[in-house]
């Protein structure tokens, strides 16, 4: 008999290589594993049965490389009792070797044994979510079979999202448990989280600076509200001048800067992330925005629209990303030049989060796909399966599609499904992506925050985000200045102006404003106001046509906005009843009297008479 010492990769393991793969083929492995999750601590239990396919070859030890740092209470036993585990530590984390007490001879024999262990590296509570996050099968094939169940306690409720994802009528649930088979697995692993929503506090800093000799307007991006996100803005100090929104739905913070100025600006807030995005119908020509080219999205290339041409859906292109490209951890450090989409296919070896993105908007931009990307924060734990790479403060970016029949943008993250070796950031995300930013418009335009540095803060850290145990509700608060003239003449048309502002924490949503008088016209006018950002403002203009020439009375004007009515009192009279025109009237009649009266006054004229 011929001595076999197996080294076998399981689920939650790195991968190692068997010491000669023809002894492998000796053998068939069945596995069993079982995670119990106790809160912040994750029990594995992992039962394999070897069956010997040979005469010639037995085992007689078995070697796991266990990719955790943190692991406790290791125990080990075969059919004959408990088995003692040598543990041994690299850089790769720990690995236990066992030596089984016996040894299995012959054909179609077969060895049970029981490895089990605690580690903190599978469960976190992550701000308001539980994660459970287990690595794949590295080789299917070398595993007959291979199913997993993991145990939750009843208090983490349904899982919000679970990938992969599963269909209720194949995935096998009892209770609190969750059963899978080497089929539903594939090589993607296991990520669960269990919770509604995600909430977070930001604290961001802004260097701003003038280097000119004559004033400057500028601006910053705030965090935005958007289908997948709210933004609650707290404070904001300096305060700015106006806050808007532009095409792609970010808050631009508008600024003047005297000459040499400098400023800085810091924004404190809360954002609460959703799973499932709101929807947001867009037009055909707002969609059309989405399909153009730009810089680093070049979908005129003949290299790109010929690979577009074989990849007719936002899957597809997703698939196309993860699998073409590999993650460059050099480029990070190192702080190369952005590739783009065309320099990315020339170079796959050498891609961050900016070209997997670049990539996927490129590419399905040439499909007739509408794409853009968006920049921001992204929570991770684990810098090797889920890298930041943006080099400001070390954010992240990633891509959306719009997604015609659920009418939405749709968020997903290929370079962490490249990175996590599968792991699905397709059909759904998470809740740790928190956007700053959106380009569609422009590849490189607005900068997120933590790109807003001047030489001497270059080396500063801008980007503060921290969990948030909740996040209030709350309202915009409206601000109206009116400009409607109190006084107007008959027989010429009105005009005047409202300008409504947010001096709330959030940001309004599409609002009516309905004017209605009794006798100007038109006596009902709607008018759609759009979103206002915090701290932002727009101004309405209000127009009434004339009245007929001698109108003589006044009119009240009713306006209601946001569940607010105001009113406003307007006198219609005629020219010559306006208190110019009377004003005017009275100089020129006082004039004329008094010109009358010097011209008709007796004067003394003095003579002389000639005496003879």
């Amino acid at each position: 008999m011929k001595k076999f010492i197996i080294s076998f990769c399981v689920l939650l393991f790195y991968l190692i290589s068997f010491h000669k793969n023809t002894y492998a083929a000796s053998f068939t492995t069945d596995y069993d594993v079982t995670y119990k999750v106790v809160n912040s601590n994750t029990n594995v239990r992992i039962s394999v049965m070897l069956t010997n396919t040979s005469d010639v070859y037995y085992a007689s030890s078995y070697k796991i490389a266990a990719g955790f740092d943190d692991i406790e209470n290791v125990n080990a036993y075969d059919s004959d009792g408990p088995i003692t585990p040598k543990i041994s530590k690299d850089e790769k984390g720990q690995t236990i070797d066992l030596t089984f007490n016996k040894r299995v001879v012959g054909l179609g024999n077969k060895l049970n044994f029981t490895l089990s262990f605690d580690t903190k590296e599978i469960t976190q509570k992550v701000g308001r979510i539980w994660e459970v996050n287990i690595p794949g099968i590295a080789k299917q094939a070398d595993f007959s079979t291979f199913n997993v169940h993991v145990i939750v306690p009843e208090g983490f409720g349904n899982p919000s999202y679970m990938k992969p994802q599963i269909s209720q009528t194949s995935l096998v649930r009892q209770g609190n448990s969750y059963n899978f088979t080497k089929d539903q697995l594939g090589s993607s692993g296991i990520s669960m989280a269990f919770g509604d929503e995600q909430t977070y506090n930001f604290v961001l800093t802004y260097h701003l600076y003038n280097n000119h000799l004559f004033p400057v307007k500028t601006e910053i991006a705030l965090p935005p509200s958007t289908n997948y996100q709210e933004v609650s803005i707290d404070n904001i100090y300096p305060k700015p001048v106006n806050v808007i929104l532009d095409k792609d739905g970010n808050w631009l913070a508008l600024y003047n800067l005297a000459p040499s100025e400098k400023s800085t600006v810091l924004v404190r807030g809360k954002v609460i992330i959703k799973l499932i995005p709101k929807k947001e119908v867009l037009s055909q020509e707002d969609l059309d925005n989405y399909l153009k080219e730009k810089p680093y999205w070049q979908i005129s290339s003949n290299k790109i629209k010929k690979i577009a041409q074989n990849l007719t859906t936002p899957r597809a292109v997703y698939d196309y990303v993860v699998r073409q490209l590999k993650y460059d951890f050099s480029r990070v450090s190192e702080n190369k030049p952005r590739l783009g989409a065309l320099g990315v296919l020339d170079n796959p070896s050498s891609a961050v989060c900016l070209e997997f993105t670049d990539l996927f908007i490129a590419l399905s931009r040439a499909a007739g796909i509408p794409a853009r990307e968006v920049d921001g924060f992204a929570y991770t734990q684990n810098s090797k399966e889920r890298p930041l790479s943006l080099v400001k403060d070390v954010l992240h970016a990633w891509p959306e599609y719009y997604d015609r029949e659920k009418m939405s943008w749709i968020m997903v993250d290929p370079t962490w499904g490249n990175t996590t070796g599968g792991i699905d950031y397709f059909n759904v995300l998470d809740f740790d992506h928190f956007a700053f930013v959106i380009k569609g418009e422009n590849s490189d335009y607005p900068v997120p925050a933590g790109g807003y540095k001047t030489q001497i803060d270059k080396n500063s850290k801008d980007v503060e985000v921290s969990f948030s145990d909740n996040f209030e509700s709350a309202s915009p608060v409206f601000q109206i200045t009116q400009a409607i003239p109190s006084n107007i003449t008959s027989g010429l048309p009105a005009k005047g102006s409202l300008t409504i502002k947010n001096s709330g924490k959030v940001m309004s949503s599409d609002y009516q404003m309905m004017i209605e008088t009794k006798f100007l016209k038109p006596t009902y006018q709607k008018i759609t106001i759009g979103k206002i950002p915090p701290l932002g403002s727009v101004t309405m203009p209000i127009y009434f046509e004339k009245t007929p020439f001698l109108t003589n009375k006044e009119d009240l004007v009713t306006i209601t906005v946001a569940g607010s009515t105001f009113y406003h009192k307007i006198n219609i009279s005629p020219f010559f009843f306006n208190i110019w025109f009377l004003l005017g009237g009275g100089i020129i009649v006082a004039s004329i009297i008094v010109l009358s009266v010097f011209i008709t006054k007796p004067r003394n004229i003095s003579f002389s008479r000639q005496k003879k």
